[in-house]
């Protein structure tokens, strides 16, 4: 009987402590005190994890972690320091760009980091006849170097190895944001030997010198980065584990985050601001946005293919009334298509205004007097730039029945969505763009002119093309002067107006959440995510 009583004993402690363990094993993964893991909540899961081949930001949030670049941006702007390039000079024409490398860096695989693998990569993206230019175009790559190799506005004519830790980019015409567009996620420098052994398999097993490496990716659930313990700079990363999970309910995901499942937010409704500023156990950051939400016609598809159709279509959207109740008042109304802080914005540039007679009265005009029926692509994702873009669709729906226009509202997985735009399959879209570099050509050229109007990979999803825009776009690039650059960019703006290829509707405020003990987070204008600082107050 004693024997059975201790054995019954010494099974009740056993579970016991096992219930115990397993609590604090799963306060460990959630707080990250004890090994610092970060589980960050997103509403979309990444595209691929090969920056040069992606445009979505879900996709280079986590990649922004894996690579280095030669140049890098600056905390809370996007002035240029060294990142893999320890300095550089440019030549008095601006058209040869020589930088020097640092020496003490490696790959994830313990490939070193030198002057050739600079030379491979950007040879890959340029070249379609390299044998690593696989997996799709490179599309930011030709959005900011005027495409491949061979094509007529290309901007780099050669890369070269000069010594082993020097390398040289000769451009056939000076480029005023060159060196802000390498320090765009889209420039990360990988591996070479990895992506020669498979360039398909590392979109989903990236290697680069950053401060994590990919562990695991469970296709629309999380990806787990773990600390790079040869990373170049010397303290960091201060966390052991970055978790990215997936939540794609807004209200799920602030929900996940008041329960301790996860330490912090992205997508945060601008209606659950307010509460989480109040919390006690949660800190609230907002980033003035370097971004536009906008609704872009389909220029080459009726009846957008009518400038009439378009500015009747900008007097019909209530930029007011959409911010007011579905950004809380966390965005101003876009008049052009980039904000207003930056070079060149055209102050003098009249919105449309909204007015429902008068888009009736263009509609007419237009041949269209007894209404039409559109096909109306709206995203279901939490964007920076569009917090609900199922919502602002059903209620510019709603002002598009008044005068006669019958949308009918098609939604697709966020991946599907861009695929689709950039393919040019929709009539009218929602978009966004968050700027990259701090530049105005980042905006009106990558996102208007006609050099990427490129399918299947299309920026410029209103397939808009305007040669006037153009000359005054490409000469922008040419300049070094401020003054003369800002003057081609204010009469951009008005060209771009008159023709109304989109609707431009608002520069958000972007809203994130974390737990009160995360520390070391920083928000940034390009929405580029860092995670090499945080850590867990003690």
């Amino acid at each position: 009987m004693k024997k059975r009583l201790w054995l019954v004993s010494l099974i009740a402690i056993f579970i016991f402590s096992s219930v115990l363990v397993g609590c604090v094993e799963k306060k460990s993964a959630g707080t990250g005190k004890n090994d610092k893991t970060l589980i960050y909540g997103r509403g979309e899961d990444a595209k691929l994890l090969d920056p040069s081949l992606v445009t979505d930001g879900e996709s280079t949030k986590v990649t922004d972690q894996i690579f280095d670049n030669l140049v890098e941006y600056a905390d809370g702007s996007t002035d240029v320091v060294p990142s893999l390039a320890e300095s550089w000079e440019a030549s008095e024409d601006a058209k040869v760009w020589t930088f020097k490398l640092r020496k003490d860096v490696k790959f994830h695989d313990g490939t070193p980091f030198n002057a050739e693998a600079v030379v491979f990569n950007f040879e890959r993206w340029a070249d379609k006849n390299h044998p690593q230019h696989k997996g799709g175009d490179f599309p930011y790559y030709a959005y900011m170097f005027g495409g491949y190799k061979g094509d007529p506005g290309h901007k780099i004519k050669s890369v070269t190895a000069v010594d082993e830790f020097t390398v040289k980019f000769e451009l056939t015409s000076p480029q005023a944001p060159f060196l802000q567009n390498l320090a765009m996620s889209a420039f990360g420098i990988a591996s070479p030997t990895a992506v020669k052994k498979d360039p398909i398999a590392f979109t989903r097993n990236p290697v680069g010198s950053g401060p994590f490496k990919l562990k695991e990716w469970k296709k629309n659930d999380t990806i787990t980065l773990v600390k790079n313990e040869n990373f170049w700079r010397k303290g960091e990363p201060k966390l052991d584990k970055v978790i990215f999970k997936v939540i794609p309910d807004n209200s799920a995901r602030f929900t996940a985050l008041k329960s301790g499942d996860v330490d912090i937010i992205d997508g945060l409704n601008p209606t659950d601001v307010a509460p989480a500023e109040k919390d006690s156990k949660l800190q609230v950051f907002k980033q003035v946005g370097m971004n536009v939400g906008y609704l872009a016609f389909n220029t080459e598809k009726k009846p957008f293919d009518n400038p009439k159709v378009r500015q009747a279509f900008n007097h019909a959207v209530n930029k007011e009334a959409l911010i007011k109740n579905f950004y809380s008042g966390l965005a101003k109304p876009a008049i052009n298509p980039m904000p207003e802080f930056m070079l060149g914005y055209n102050k003098d540039v009249k919105d449309y205004e909204f007015n429902l007679d008068k888009a009736k009265q263009l509609l007419a005009e237009a041949g269209y007097a007894d209404g039409l029926e559109v096909e109306f692509f709206a995203m279901t994702a939490p964007r920076p730039y569009m917090p609900d873009g199922k919502k602002i669709a059903e209620y510019i729906q709603a002002d598009l029945a008044k005068i006669g226009v019958k949308a009918k509202i098609v939604t697709h997985d966020w991946q599907i969505y861009l695929d689709k735009t950039g393919k040019g399959e929709h009539q009218m879209a929602l978009f966004g763009w968050n700027g990259d570099n701090g530049d105005p050509d980042n905006f009106l050229y990558v996102l208007l002119d006609k050099d990427n109007t490129r399918m299947p990979d299309a920026a410029n999803i209103a397939l808009y093309k305007n040669d006037q825009l153009h000359d005054l776009l490409i000469r922008a690039q040419e300049l070094s002067d401020e003054k003369q650059r800002a003057e081609l960019y204010m009469k951009a703006q008005e060209i771009i107006k008159r023709d109304a290829p989109w609707v431009p509707i608002a520069h958000a405020t972007v809203p994130y959440a974390a737990k009160k003990e995360v520390i070391g987070f920083k928000t940034h204008p390009t929405t580029e995510l860092s995670l090499e600082k945080v850590d867990f107050a003690q």
